[in-house]
């Protein structure tokens, strides 16, 4: 875990200064498409099932979160919550801004994640933090996924993404958490590059 940590902090650094002209461009970008700030700040839960403010490039209109937060309330008020058919990002969903789109099938919304990892709240490789309503939903065995650091990107994540249901995306933490060494971390860096640039 400490070899994990030096390797996120170099990845992060390098990674800073690499992209720090497309930060500036992108936040432009952000701002000329719609009103509200660039970047996205929201509470996740991350290890240990303690809170914290994780940064994202802003891909939806303002308020978004409180829509999507009501809709998560109505479905359990009404008993309908299903995290074996819930799916958290929905196709051609009316919130997302064009630029957002874009941001979104690059992945390149995550970059401010970089942050994150900096602070020592993320990791590069790792479950992908969740919102304390999801978590509060889990069982005692789905909870295992919050026993590391939450990643950027993560086994789910090149695994099929937002065409997992949550049932799907926990299992594939869990496998994750389970089953973790650095070859691991490396592979799944190897296929989020795939990934990425073959915009899948």
């Amino acid at each position: 875990m400490f070899v994990k940590r030096i390797l996120d902090l170099f990845i992060a650094a390098v990674l800073m200064l690499i992209v720090a002209l497309l930060w500036l461009l992108i936040v432009i970008w952000i701002r000329l498409d719609s009103p509200g700030p660039a970047i996205f700040r929201q509470i996740r839960i991350g290890r240990g099932g303690k809170p914290f403010t994780i940064y994202k490039f802003r891909t939806m209109v303002q308020n978004a979160d409180e829509v999507m937060r009501q809709r998560l309330e109505k479905l359990k008020a009404e008993g309908e919550f299903d995290p074996d058919n819930f799916i958290f990002q929905e196709k051609d969903d009316p919130r997302v801004t064009p630029s957002g789109r874009f941001l979104r099938r690059t992945s390149l919304d995550e970059l401010p994640q970089l942050l994150n990892i900096l602070n020592g709240t993320m990791s590069v490789v790792g479950p992908r933090p969740e919102v304390p309503e999801i978590v509060s939903e889990y069982t005692p065995e789905q909870r295992g996924r919050l026993e590391m650091l939450p990643g950027v990107t993560g086994l789910a994540q090149v695994s099929g993404r937002s065409d997992l249901t949550l049932s799907q995306t926990l299992e594939y933490d869990l496998e994750y958490v389970r089953g973790w060494r650095l070859g691991l971390d490396f592979r799944i860096l190897v296929r989020t590059v795939r990934v990425v640039f073959s915009g899948r």
